[in-house]
């Protein structure tokens, strides 16, 4: 069988992107990172129930270096997260080139593995303006990965979502059967999520634009 890495945040769009990996006829390899963002413990949680669905083999890597790092609310504390709505521009959520990051493991792993697949939920259309969100950076890396991997490697980074709108992804994933309820999108709360973050006010968009009740409890 053929196999993929997924890296599954516990979020929607990662959480669909691995479905649809396993509906393209792959073996799940589901990796989480834990990098100190605000929503740690609720992310992981989600990733199991979402990898467990998945039956997927489950991975999760410690990357605190990202914190270290800092300059993004989703890391340092004495940021603040936006909750203003949605404005033009890179929001202080970005967390720099943490997708490069995340895709260098990502791509070292799936060489260990024998896996031929990298699935992202990266999109372009509802991104909050992210960078490394855009698919000319996702062919660029994924370039620069097969210069730096074994021939017989040849890794495609899958990215299908890239294209969609949160309102597709609702209808999409309702399809397939992925479970948004398992889901976690909000950038501040743990216990219920705050409905005002850039990330809830675009997912909360999606489900209203789909005709669709989220349910996840909301402050």
């Amino acid at each position: 069988m053929k196999k993929a890495v997924c890296i599954v945040s516990g979020g929607m769009d990662s959480a669909l992107a691995a479905f649809m990996a396993k509906k393209d006829g792959n073996e799940i390899i589901a990796l989480h990172f834990n990098y100190g963002q605000r929503t740690q413990k609720k992310e992981l949680e989600c990733f199991e129930k979402i990898a467990d669905a998945l039956s997927a083999k489950k991975i999760v890597f410690d990357a605190f270096f990202i914190k270290e790092i800092g300059a993004s609310s989703l890391v340092d504390a004495s940021l603040h997260v936006r909750t203003s709505g949605i404005e033009e521009g890179v929001p202080n959520t970005y967390v720099p080139y943490r997708n490069g990051i995340f895709i260098s493991i990502a791509a070292s792993l799936a060489e260990k593995e024998g896996a031929q697949s990298l699935y992202l939920g990266v999109m372009e259309e509802d991104s909050s303006g992210y960078p490394d969100c855009r698919e000319s950076f996702i062919r660029k890396i994924e370039n620069a990965v097969n210069e730096g991997t074994k021939k017989e490697t040849n890794i495609s980074i899958r990215t299908p979502l890239v294209h969609m709108s949160k309102e597709d992804i609702v209808k999409e994933s309702l399809l397939l059967g992925a479970p948004l309820e398992f889901t976690w999108s909000c950038y501040v709360r743990e216990d219920k999520a705050c409905g005002v973050c850039d990330s809830c006010r675009l997912r909360l968009r999606g489900f209203k634009n789909a005709g669709v009740k989220d349910k996840i409890a909301y402050v």
